[in-house]
Parts: structure tokens; sequence; C-alpha cells
């Protein structure tokens, strides 16, 4: 019988995806720092996004919109907690400011010489939280396009820096 008291462990509460990237760690995490940069990759297979406000720092905000290639648009608001470059972020990532269902998302950045491993981790609340965005948005194959895009734009940056 669950009761009030009961603690969830964070792996039943968490969606983790990671991919190793053919680049440097400090290049990879660069395409993180700059709105520019974000809007060429951020997002799954056929997003754009538009954004309204970044402030890459710690207390800084990203605000922005991800168009769906179904014409749907998703508002984000990111509030940037940590940034220790080029190691990792650390965010409270919702619809909104103030939104009571942002979660914690932490990426990091793990030098393996000349390439990275980026993990991204979102923390919820609750479970359920976690499973909705599982299943309602595909969470985890999003994230995995997502990094997907990111390795194919740092491809290209490696490829300009070597001409």
């Amino acid at each position: 019988m669950a009761t009030g008291t009961d603690v969830v462990p964070e792996s039943e509460r968490e969606i983790v995806v990671a991919r190793i990237i053919d680049a440097p760690r400090a290049l990879v995490f660069d395409a993180f720092t700059d709105a520019d940069r974000l809007g060429e990759w951020y997002g799954p297979d056929g997003f754009t996004t538009t954004t309204h406000r970044f402030e890459f720092r710690p207390g800084g905000v990203w605000d922005f919109i991800m168009h769906g290639p179904d014409g749907i648009d998703y508002p984000n608001y990111i509030e940037f907690r940590e940034i220790v470059p080029p190691e990792r972020i650390v965010q409270l990532h919702g619809d909104y400011a103030g939104d009571p269902n942002a979660f914690i998302s932490t990426v990091t950045f793990d030098a393996h010489g000349a390439r990275t491993e980026v993990t991204m981790r979102a923390l919820f609340k609750t479970k359920q939280e976690r499973d909705d965005v599982a299943e309602r948005f595909g969470a985890i194959e999003g994230g995995r396009q997502t990094l997907g895009r990111l390795a194919a734009y740092v491809a290209t940056r490696v490829a300009e820096n070597m001409r």
C-alpha cells in the first residue's frame, strides 16, 4: 500500500538519452551556448525553433517555441541553474516561467579522447509525469533524434574547421 511518504527512486522518474559525438568536448559544448547555434539543430527531426530570449548564464533564461512538423507550436522555458564549461549544464525546463510541471534537465559532456559522450537526463517530480512525457511527446525517441541532429551539426562544424 502506497503512502504519502513513499519515495519513488530517481531511476523511475527520469529519461536518459546518450550519444557519442565525433568531436572534441569544447566544440560540442559550444553548440549549446548560443541561440543561433541551437536553432540549427535543437529538437527532434523536422522541428524548428524561434527564440524570444536567450541568456546563457546561471540564472539566465532561454524562452523559445519549438515548431513541430505537424504545425503545432510547443512553448518552452528554460532557466539555467548551473553551467560548468565544458562539463555540464543544469536547467529547469517547463512550458513557461513558473510552470508547476517543470523538470530538471542535466546535460553532461564526457570527453573520450577526440570524441564526446553527451548525456541528457530529465528528472521529473513523479513517475506519472515521466511516463506522460515519454508517451504523449515521444520524449525518448525525440531525445535520440535531437542528439542525432547535434551530431550532424557538430560534424559540419568539424569539417569547416578542417578546411
